[in-house]
This record gives C-alpha cells, structure tokens and sequence, in this order.
C-alpha cells in the first residue's frame, strides 16, 4: 500500500487531521515500520485479513499517537507511536472478529495460570508446567502464545465493561483515575513501580528480552538473532513475558 493510499484509507477510518503540517513525512517514515508489523501480524491470522487493512490501521495508530502524543511524559514518540500503531491493528481485528471475546479470556485465563502456577511454586513456571497446568500439550501452549504476542499489558485496548480479566484492577483503576485527573500521575507512579517489580522477577531471558523490545526498541527479528532464536519463538516468548506480567499486575493489586 502507497503512502499516498495509506493516509487516505486511514482518513476515511476517522484519523484525524494533525496540529502540524507534515504529517506526510511522518506516515513516510514509519511507513516502513508499520508494514513490518503488518506482516509480521498476517502470519498468525486467516488468509481472509488483508494486508492493506493492517497497515491503514497502523496509520491510524500513528496519526492518533501524533495528535495525543505528550513530552512531559519522559516517553520517546517512538516507542508510544509503536505501541498505538500496534494497539490500533488489534482494534481492526477485534472489530472484524477475530480477536474475539474468547480469545480475550482464553488469553486472561492463560494469565491467571502463570500467576497461579507462580504462586504455588514460588518461582515463574516453564512451559512444561503451564501446559501440564491447562491440560494441554505444550505445543498447544506455543501456539496458543504465538496469537498473543501483540497483547498489552495493561490490556489498554479491551472493552472498558470487561472488567474480569487478568488486568482488570489495572484498567478499572485506570478508567477511574480518568475521571479524576487529580491522582492520575500518582496512579501512574504506583502502576510504574508495581509493573518494575514484576518484571524484575522474570525469568532472565524474558526479562532481558523485555528490556531489548521496550527500552531498546530492537525488533523481534534483532532480539532473535541475538538469542540464537528464529523470530516466531522470540514472538513466543514475548508472549509469555506479557502474560506473566499480567497476572503478576492482577495479584499484585489484589494483596
């Protein structure tokens, strides 16, 4: 998809303009990008979801990133850019119901597995153990962790009425602190703190993959080649990082 095409189609989805001029430039340079993310997407999902639709969805991830983007944040445009850009594709594939509600709770009840399987252990489970958990084999679990490795861990872009996942005290204390901008920095500090201490008992190498992905923005594709893993397993293990954080985040908030 041009450029061109992209910011049209993305216009028509309800982009909107931007409050600067060159928002040309700007889908021009993460154009690329975004069509990684594309196709990296497209290889777990029905030959029915187009391409194109993925990438005009990133572009309105982009453009809405630009438009609420702030500075004061400490956060590089970048990295908040990739994360709406992302947000956005799964958006499109809920609205064409493919991620759907059951896989939103499949994914919450693969979270509260790892959470539980952790506190029982007193150590992050393996695989195996997840596996033997759900009763399923852990080939099953692989693939199952292969769809999810877009998922959010704040779970940011569910449904603000499903308030019954894995991160649901998250999201519902997030929905709250929007009405009261008064302690949404405080909020914000607590989740910051909260969310370094889970990811701080990670097993080492899916926290420094964690610290590869988000701090420094290596691609999967990078992070693989640096573990001696092809991309669809790093994918994988990106996955599982999520989940664990996420009931990590559920119990942490429940204590």
């Amino acid at each position: 998809m041009g450029r061109n095409v992209a910011l049209r189609t993305a216009e028509r989805r309800g982009a909107k303009p931007l409050p600067f001029p060159d928002r040309e430039t700007l889908v021009n340079e993460f154009l690329p990008g975004i069509r990684y993310h594309a196709s990296s997407l497209k290889l777990r999902l029905p030959q029915s979801i187009e391409m194109d639709d993925l990438v005009s969805s990133g572009v309105v991830g982009l453009l809405d990133a630009a438009e609420k983007f702030d500075s004061s944040r400490g956060i590089k445009f970048k990295t908040y850019a990739e994360f709406r850009i992302r947000g956005a594709m799964l958006d499109y594939l809920r609205e064409m119901d493919w991620f759907s509600r059951a896989a939103r709770q499949n994914a919450n009840r693969l979270g509260n597995a790892y959470a539980r399987l952790e506190a029982t252990l007193g150590r992050p489970p393996g695989e195996e153990e997840v596996a033997a958990d759900l009763k399923i084999p852990v080939a099953e679990l692989q693939k199952q962790l292969a769809l999810y490795s877009g998922l959010s861990v704040l779970s940011m872009d569910d449904p603000e009425d499903e308030y019954n996942g894995s991160a649901a005290g998250v999201q519902k204390a997030l929905s709250e602190a929007a009405k009261e901008e008064i302690h949404k920095d405080e909020l914000l500090r607590d989740l910051k703190e909260m969310l370094a201490k889970a990811i701080d008992v990670l097993p080492e190498r899916e926290k420094q993959l964690i610290a590869l992905y988000y701090y420094e923005e290596l691609t999967m594709k990078e992070i693989g080649a640096i573990f001696g893993l092809g991309e669809p397993r790093v994918c994988q293990l990106h996955a599982q990082a999520v989940l664990r954080l996420r009931g990590k985040l559920r119990s942490q908030r429940e204590k």
